[in-house]
């Protein structure tokens, strides 16, 4: 399993939250948690981990759901698939490694556990960077004919099930390429092959269900939660950076840094790279320096 991507990196499963996580672990220095997003796993971050490594600590999970992680059943409410339970299951998991504050970055579904995981525990969160997302409310209060068109998954995947996991179930192949390749810059071209080769190894039923539960989690009660934070005030308290691709429908429809600076209590930075959505892989010399210019004591 990504045979040859992560050489000096340990395949670890720890328990946290009542379910099994797997992830790699290796680097040193200060420790910094790395969430990836749809459709893939932690394997995102393998052209950026040898360089980061040199100055931190990296744990790289599989969120639930994804990759070689649990994916346990959900309910009526699609609590266990709610950011605010993904953020539980990280941050028990960086307390499981010794570390009760540590740096953060998400990008795409680990940006939003990420933006959670600072909310409901904010002590634990040193610095955050979220990548090619604004808030998951102001998406959805934004929803124009542009957006639905395309990020038309976001109301797709959260139909009822087993509608949406009936149909990619088809030629789940061909879905999960479709959905790399449109917002990549080149196609799926971008993707080391072996890369490409775990995306679709983990691309599994149980994930595809989980990863709907994820969005359909999104569209119901991970709203209710942001919607009381807004009413309460409840803002970000850490520095906050924002990266988001140049190429990319966030920088088309949405104002990221104003977006952002909304939710949080200190000033917001960030802007565009040259990249589509997938900036790890598009861009990994310039998300790494700006990750080291950012993330610091």
């Amino acid at each position: 399993m990504s045979v040859g991507l992560f050489s000096g990196f340990t395949p670890q499963t720890r328990r946290a939250n009542g379910i099994d996580l797997h992830l790699r672990l290796g680097g040193n220095g200060p420790p910094l948690l790395l969430l990836h997003g749809f459709p893939q796993t932690h394997v995102i971050w393998h052209k950026v981990a040898p360089q980061l490594a040199r100055r931190y600590t990296l744990v790289m999970p599989d969120l639930r759901g994804y990759g070689d992680s649990d994916k346990p059943p959900s309910d009526g409410d699609h609590a266990p698939y709610s950011k605010r339970t993904m953020a539980l299951d990280v941050v028990e998991l960086m307390r499981s490694l010794g570390f009760e504050r540590f740096f953060v970055c998400g990008h795409d579904r680990g940006g939003r556990v990420a933006h959670r995981l600072a909310l409901d525990h904010p002590q634990s969160v040193l610095r955050l960077m979220v990548l090619d997302i604004s808030p998951t409310l102001t998406m959805y209060q934004r929803t124009t004919m542009d957006f639905a068109t395309l990020y038309y998954h976001w109301f797709f995947l959260i139909q009822p099930e087993p509608l949406p996991e009936t149909l990619i179930a088809a030629n789940p192949r061909f879905y999960l390429h479709k959905k790399l390749s449109v917002w990549g810059s080149v196609g799926t071209g971008l993707f080391d092959p072996r890369a490409l080769d775990e995306y679709e190894r983990c691309f599994t039923p149980a994930a595809i269900h989980a990863m709907c539960e994820d969005y359909r989690a999104a569209a119901s009660i991970d709203l209710e939660h942001d919607r009381a934070d807004v009413e309460a005030d409840r803002r970000l308290e850490c520095p906050l950076n924002v990266l988001w691709g140049e190429r990319g429908v966030v920088n088309r429809l949405f104002t990221p840094i104003q977006d952002w600076q909304s939710r949080s209590k200190g000033d917001v930075v960030g802007g565009t790279t040259p990249t589509g959505h997938y900036i790890p892989e598009e861009a990994p010399d310039l998300l790494s320096a700006r990750m080291q210019t950012f993330f610091v004591d």
